[in-house]
């Protein structure tokens, strides 16, 4: 629920910032002078890009979110536990222990978006973001 909230609260301060930033980069590019007109573009396109990067990430979040429930409801998350260290990290040689399995998982069912998903909640729990959402984000297009 937390990530919820911290997703609306970002998202409504980019709203702000973008009506803002839209208001500023209006001014610039009605003055006339060729500096402010191409300050103006360049802050038109900062808040569009921002705007194409949160929407982005929340449709990822919505799809990955409902791919948990569906895997959630077949009662087919992984069930291993990853132990941690003191500060909270995982333990990175328990959880290479658990790649091997959901690899060949992978390998033997490269179009099923539960191979997929379950690799990223492994990679996740390793504390390797990046290949997590690589993994979730071939869940999401294998599931479509």
């Amino acid at each position: 629920m937390s990530a919820r909230v911290g997703v609306v609260v970002m998202t409504t301060l980019l709203a702000v910032y973008v009506l803002l930033i839209g208001q500023r980069a209006w001014l610039l590019v009605t003055s006339g002078d060729p500096v402010g007109i191409a300050m103006g573009v360049a802050l038109i396109l900062l808040g569009l890009v921002g705007v194409w990067a949160i929407v982005r990430e929340v449709v990822f979040g919505v799809a990955a979110a409902r791919l948990g429930r569906r895997l959630e409801a077949e009662d087919a998350l992984p069930r291993e536990q990853i132990e941690v260290r003191t500060s909270g990290r995982p333990r990175r040689e328990d959880a290479d222990a658990l790649f091997p399995t959901y690899r060949a998982d992978v390998e033997q069912h490269p179009d099923d978006w539960r191979a997929w998903y379950r690799l990223g909640l492994v990679y996740d729990g390793a504390g390797d973001r990046r290949r997590a959402r690589q993994a979730v984000r071939r869940a999401i297009r294998c599931a479509r």
